[in-house]
């Protein structure tokens, strides 16, 4: 059995032009990630849908088309799809623990936001002792704007994912992923 999971964060309609916070390339970076899953279930990995919920939010409201998995990523009928509040994909759920159950070693992230909750789920998959892998095109970020100064959403994206490489594990393309 597989020691790798791919851990699918927050693909979900929100994120999509029609969607209440739509993401910079968030179809190209699901193409991908479609990929990365495809190709995982093919070598037997494990593969973990996370999603979002936002309870009296103004965005991923339970229950809400836009909070649903988006139709590009679709889990498999077998494949666990677990539900968190925060931007960590391990914080007060049972990520950590599914994880541990399956003798995983491995995590591949891929999914949105670059800059919020792919960022807490890397750094958490690596301090928790994981072997850290981001497929970075696999991902999207959105422009963001700070003490009147907007950034670009690739220059967030590109923040994050030299940070990643830097302290958080490797990152990789899609093709380089695959071609493994």
């Amino acid at each position: 059995m597989s020691k790798r999971a791919i851990i699918v964060v927050d693909l979900q309609n929100e994120y999509w032009p029609d969607g209440g916070l739509p993401l910079e390339n968030i179809e190209d970076a699901a193409a991908n990630a479609a990929r990365v899953i495809a190709h995982a279930r093919k070598a037997g990995d494990l593969v973990v849908n996370v999603r979002h919920e936002m309870p009296g939010g103004p965005v991923f409201l339970p229950g809400s088309n836009e909070a649903a998995i988006a139709t590009a990523v679709a889990p498999a009928e077998d494949e666990p799809v677990i539900t968190k509040n925060y931007p960590n994909s391990f914080r007060e759920t049972g990520l950590k623990g599914l994880l541990e159950e399956k003798a995983i070693e491995e995590v591949v992230v891929v999914g949105a936001m670059s800059h919020m909750c792919i960022d807490a789920t890397v750094r958490a998959a690596n301090d928790l002792g994981y072997r850290t892998v981001t497929v970075h095109d696999a991902c999207a970020s959105r422009e963001l704007e700070f003490n009147g100064a907007s950034v670009p959403a690739a220059h967030v994206h590109a923040a994050m994912m030299s940070a990643f490489a830097f302290a958080y594990g490797e990152v990789v393309s899609t093709d380089d992923f695959i071609a493994r």
